[in-house]
């Protein structure tokens, strides 16, 4: 958010500078056309600085028998640093983490163009987070489709089992995946990125909820949607002055 504040500023001062000299002179065609050039060209490099190369998804499909509440239920944000891509993935409204799935248990579950190398952090006190990769795609999403990558908590640090909501963990569930893009994470059978097992802060009940692939907005798009908006004023009011 302090990026998106920072290039927001930039494109106020810009605004208020270049309508300033708009407003003092009536300026010929080529000296209108200049201006507006310059204005864009600096709202392009502006927007950089206010993008992040991040993506943040949203749980909002809900496959809990009883329902989930209101969603969103939680986000996954990508993030990309050098050649690694940092995943967090969060749960709201006091969601835990479990792993209630009928056929294997796994507290959250994605997939991705290869068998990447995935490291977890170790955020739960407790319990061991393990990835599991599997190359045949068989780790099953209860009606969320299959998946090639698992993680899950154990006491032992062993084979993942079932965690009802008595053990169930709030903790953010962080994650990197080694050499690789955000692009890697790829949507599986049934068009889901992401999945995962929790208990609903809002209805008590556990079972899944996925991401579909629908995306938030990054502070760089919404930036370039502004600047898109105030290049068309700015034309209008040249338009203005050269009829004058």
């Amino acid at each position: 958010m302090q990026l998106l504040a920072t290039g927001v500023l930039e494109v106020q001062d810009m605004w208020q500078r270049t309508t300033l000299s708009l407003g003092r002179m009536t300026m010929r065609r080529g000296q209108v056309g200049l201006a507006i050039a310059v204005l864009a060209a600096g709202l392009l490099l502006a927007a950089p600085a206010a993008r992040a190369d991040s993506i943040t998804y949203e749980f909002t499909s809900c496959h809990i028998t009883g329902g989930c509440g209101t969603a969103p239920y939680g986000t996954v944000t990508l993030t990309q640093n050098g050649t690694t891509v940092d995943v967090t993935v969060h749960l709201n409204d006091g969601s835990k983490f479990v792993q209630t799935g009928s056929g294997d248990q796994y507290a959250v579950k994605f997939e991705l163009s290869s068998g990447f190398t995935v490291t977890v952090d170790q955020t739960v006190p407790g319990q061991t987070l393990a990835v599991t990769y599997d190359s045949s795609n068989t780790l099953d999403g209860d009606g969320t489709g299959n998946f090639n990558f698992g993680i899950c908590a154990t006491t032992t640090g062993g084979a993942c089992a079932q965690i009802g909501g008595g053990a169930g963990f709030t903790n953010d569930i962080t994650f990197h995946v080694a050499s690789a893009t955000i692009s890697d994470f790829i949507a599986n059978d049934k068009g889901n990125f992401f999945v995962a097992d929790i208990l609903s802060g809002q209805t008590g009940k556990t079972g899944p909820v996925d991401v579909s692939g629908t995306q938030v907005a990054e502070p760089g798009t919404l930036l370039l949607l502004g600047s898109g908006v105030i290049a068309v004023e700015l034309w209008r009011r040249a338009r203005g002055l050269r009829r004058r």
